[in-house]
């Protein structure tokens, strides 16, 4: 097992069949199987962890069982302060783009916060607006009256009835949504989305990278996988315009989740390169601004911010 974010060996032990029937009595409430015909399964546990088990002759002799839990320390931006996890002039320049409507993608490894930290950008959002959220497994939760989580499905044992992200997507955008969060893009449903984003419907979504200019490389790239009518000369002028800020997170060695730094785009394209500019870059420890790379989007002034006023210190 790992505690924060270390590995530690435990004296439990469990038989073969002790494995095979907790994993039973956990996919009990989730409506997944896992038998020979499917012998991965995803799912999510009562208390909101993320359960997912692999078995024979997939892994060599034993049943691979791995459960995520997710400790609740910070639910809103100011949380993230609190930890450490982001400065406070960055936490009210996110939280005026959040409002403004700007379009974020959050970009990190695995485990390095990027669930946690999009439901604390999702806290922000106006509490009149209408959310739709979209995930192969449910784990984002939003503290906001009108919001429609939509998941994944598996097939039948027949082979019938898989509902993929692509499909969630453009379902999504039948049912009125104010605001779109994509829990995390991996193939071609990102085409989908940034269609929506280019439509003039905010939203976020996270994505597995190493950097943030990594992140917007990888947006560029998933679409490709949408087919093969779809080429780069489309997607990324798109990715340009609609896709205005990436936020980076990392996990330290001592297991601490911070926020490295927080990418501006811009909506010029030279061979085939995005422009970007580090509005918020982590110098010697310190997540730092750049004032001279602050974002000068009209989403800003229209809902009455002045983005220079929000990252000096106070």
């Amino acid at each position: 097992m790992a505690r924060g974010g270390d590995s530690e060996l435990t004296s439990l032990t469990l038989t073969e069949q002790q494995v095979r029937d907790l994993v039973e009595r956990m996919l009990k409430s989730s409506g997944r199987r896992l038998d020979l015909s499917s012998p991965f399964v995803d799912a999510a546990l009562p208390d909101g962890s993320r359960l997912h088990v692999v078995i024979p002759d997939i892994t060599r002799r034993h049943w691979a069982v791995n459960i995520r839990k997710f400790i609740a320390r910070a639910t809103r931006l100011e949380h993230l302060v609190e930890l450490g996890t982001i400065s406070p002039q960055a936490s009210r320049f996110l939280s005026a783009a959040v409002a403004s409507g700007l379009n974020i993608l959050v970009s990190g490894a695995t485990q390095a916060g990027k669930t946690t930290l999009l439901n604390c950008l999702g806290a922000g959002i106006g509490s009149r607006e209408r959310v739709i959220t979209v995930e192969e497994i449910f784990e984002l939760k939003l503290p906001l009256r009108d919001v429609v989580g939509l998941q994944c499905r598996q097939p039948n044992l027949e082979g019938h009835g898989e509902i993929p992200l692509r499909r969630l997507v453009k379902e999504a955008l039948r049912m009125r949504p104010d605001r779109l969060i994509v829990g995390e893009v991996r193939e071609a449903e990102s085409l989908d989305m940034l269609i929506a984003l280019n439509s003039g419907l905010p939203g976020m979504c996270s994505v597995h990278a190493n950097s943030a200019r990594d992140a917007v490389t990888k947006i560029c790239t998933l679409p490709l996988l949408a087919g093969e009518n779809i080429s780069s000369h489309f997607v990324v002028p798109t990715v340009a315009s609609c896709v205005d800020l990436v936020v980076h997170c990392n996990r330290t060695a001592h297991g601490q989740r911070e926020v490295t730094e927080i990418l501006s785009l811009g909506n010029r394209v030279e061979n085939g390169i995005i422009e970007t500019s580090n509005v918020f870059q982590r110098i010697d420890g310190i997540l730092t601004a750049n004032p001279s790379a602050i974002p000068t989007s009209d989403k800003f002034a229209r809902a009455g911010y002045s983005p220079a006023s929000l990252v000096e210190e106070r």
